[in-house]
């Protein structure tokens, strides 16, 4: 076994690759980029090196400048974690000829799945069932189009070095086919340097199953179960569980065998992925489950697996690539309970879930779960790279209690002031089709009303009960008595106490008009508000419930069912503010650049129309056009962007 191993990542997965590589007394070395000084990663490592700018393709994307850094600390292996350079076939010749340990498949591995194409060909030659589709040469736009109707719509436009639901397009109708095309294209050649696509047919109500493979050097390959990774928002996974609900032993031995399959077909060595795309419209069937790509490292969701086969799978790797046979045998390989993962993501779901930035002044995870995590309270969410901050992974002896439990640990994420999506998350995990097993990959669209936060009451008693406090130390805020408030403009919260009579308590949490009757009782609260000010953080209670109190300026939060709901003085309506479309300005959501400008001055533009495109955090975002109207102006192509900035006005007929 090699003595010390430098991961060529950052965040979570560094510090998960590192946890196991402490544990077997492995020297551990990180590197990071100059927007990475500070993170945890770098702090977790017994040594750090500086290798580039903030920008990736500088820095974590530099396989020179990492390999430079190998060989200043004596690093003896390299594990590539998932992301940037892990499925590089370049990458990884380039390691081993350096005479470093290569924590991953060989080269050629890579090259044979790395492209969906040639992989979905090479599956076809080893009897593996793949979703009927087009993925030739011709990449012409006729060709495409042509084929794209031949398949029937709707199809799936797909990067063919793509994932991570990048340079991936579903499109309805053959009018938006070019559109679509152009923006696959785009992402493509953004994210991987490669504009080529493949195009498949779209399963209308698709369940995504993956099978978790692993192969040594004897020749020998087993696969550890599947995982369901159904629940997904622009084709990007959002909570992943194992085993899949619904799997039947028969259909179960189908992909599992298929999986093995495909493995051998590339003699696979190490951790790997087989995805498959499965039509859930009539249940789970064995002809009804497709090859759809392979994943060349490890994934973001192998805890699940982790947790129900009771495998440490970043120590099979490192065993593997020091040349050892697989730690266990097929049969000695069992499923245990049901374990899932829910992806804490730093973005706004109230705000079509976009990417959220700065720093996490306040930062609080569930106790008594998993939490793998690369973040820290202080720590910064930057605009560079990918906004995922946390896992949380549950394990319990059944899927509805395991359900539930992350549901309750989801609720318990207090993050502010960057924006997290964990409310969101305990309602997707609460939702009753969820918890019956009843998902598909088109889960969340379809039930988009319901998975919206709803104000709660219990957290308007709590925020009241706090403002109540302040001004007496012995009220009680009664619950029934909650009504919207329209008061006076410019009146700051408080409470009127006339001794010993009910009066009246007022606020706004999220910019709504709040209040309640108060009543004295005899004995008070813990302390006044600006006590639980002064030492940052508290708890309030507000009936049985205990909730997160964060003092801020003008205000506090409180963290409610993982949502962060700000508490402010009482003020008239104020207008829509800075970003607002309402005089036909479309701001910057966050920093970025201008990768399409589909309208022009002077252009005549209807509502809901795309104006001009923006790429952050790796992901297109598309502003439209608020009403219809004529186009003043529009940013030039190209453009670095300051979040805010007006990247086109339009001026209504």
């Amino acid at each position: 076994m090699f003595k010390s191993v430098l991961v060529a990542n950052r965040g979570e997965i560094a510090c998960r690759v590192f946890r196991t590589a402490k544990r077997m007394g492995l020297r551990t070395i990180a590197v990071y980029s100059e927007a990475d000084a500070d993170a945890l990663h770098v702090r977790e490592a017994d040594e750090a090196v500086l290798i580039g700018p903030a920008a990736a393709r500088e820095s974590y994307l530099d396989g020179a400048k990492v390999l430079a850094a190998a060989k200043a600390t004596g690093a003896e292996a390299i594990h590539p974690g998932y992301g940037f350079l892990s499925e590089n076939a370049d990458f990884a010749e380039a390691v081993s000829a350096a005479g470093l340990i290569w924590i991953g498949p060989d080269p050629a591995s890579i090259r044979a799945m790395g492209l969906k194409d040639a992989a979905k060909e090479l599956m076809i030659q080893a009897g593996v069932p793949v979703t009927p589709g087009y993925q030739g040469a011709d990449q012409s736009e006729a060709t495409l189009t042509a084929e794209a109707a031949r398949i029937g719509y709707p199809v799936l436009i797909k990067a063919v070095a793509g994932g991570g639901g990048k340079g991936m397009k579903r499109v309805d109708d053959p009018t938006d086919f070019a559109a679509g095309l152009a923006s696959a294209k785009r992402e493509g050649a953004a994210a991987f340097g490669d504009d080529r696509v493949l195009i498949e047919r779209y399963i209308t109500r698709p369940r995504h199953i993956e099978v978790q493979v692993f192969g040594d050097r004897h020749g020998d390959v087993v696969h550890l179960y599947e995982r369901d990774c159904s629940l997904q928002r622009r084709h990007q996974k959002v909570i992943e569980e194992a085993p899949a609900p619904g799997m039947s032993e028969a259909v179960r031995a189908a992909v599992t065998g298929a999986a093995i399959k495909a493995a051998k077909a590339v003699n696979y060595v190490g951790a790997g992925t087989i995805e498959f795309i499965a039509d859930a419209s009539d249940g789970l069937k064995a002809d009804g489950i497709w090859f759809m790509e392979m994943n060349t490292r490890l994934q973001v969701e192998h805890p699940v697996t982790e947790s129900v086969t009771g495998v440490d799978l970043v120590e099979w790797q490192f065993r593997v690539a020091a040349g050892e046979p697989l730690p266990l045998k097929q049969d000695q390989i069992q499923l245990n309970g049901w374990a899932m993962e829910a992806r804490l993501y730093a973005e706004d779901p109230a705000n079509g879930f976009l990417p959220s930035i700065g720093r996490l002044e306040h930062f609080v995870m569930p106790d008594g779960i998993r939490v793998d995590t690369g973040v820290e309270q202080g720590g910064e969410v930057s605009q560079f790279y990918d906004p995922m901050i946390a896992k949380l992974i549950v394990h319990e002896d059944t899927r509805e209690a395991a359900a539930a439990r992350l549901a309750e640990a989801a609720g318990e994420v207090e993050v502010w002031p960057v924006k997290a999506n964990a409310g969101f998350l305990k309602r997707c995990l609460d939702h009753p089709r969820f918890v019956a097993g009843d998902v598909d990959t088109g889960f969340i669209a379809a039930e988009d009303a319901a998975l919206q936060p709803h104000p709660s009451e219990e957290a308007t008693l709590a925020a009241l009960t706090l403002i109540a406090e302040a001004a007496a130390d012995a009220v009680e805020v009664r619950a029934d008595r909650f009504s919207p408030w329209g008061g006076q403009p410019g009146l700051s919260y408080g409470a009127r106490l006339n001794a010993s009579s009910q009066t009246t308590v007022w606020a706004q949490i999220d910019g709504q008009g709040v209040s309640a009757a108060v009543t004295p009782v005899e004995t008070g609260w813990r302390g006044r508000l600006g006590e639980l000010a002064h030492v940052g953080f508290d708890q309030v209670q507000a009936g049985d419930r205990l909730f997160g109190y964060q003092a801020v300026d003008d205000g506090f939060v409180l963290f409610v069912d993982g949502e962060a709901r700000r508490v402010t003085p009482y003020r008239a309506a104020v207008g829509s503010g800075a970003g607002a479309v309402s005089d036909g300005s479309l701001r910057a959501p966050m920093p970025g650049k201008i990768v399409a400008t589909p309208v022009k001055a002077g252009d005549t533009v209807s509502k809901g129309q795309p104006v001009v495109v923006l790429e952050a955090m790796k992901m297109e975002h598309a502003l439209t056009a608020p009403f219809d109207g004529m186009v003043e102006s529009v940013a030039t192509l190209g453009d670095q962007v300051v979040e805010a900035a007006v990247l086109a006005v339009v001026k209504a007929d």
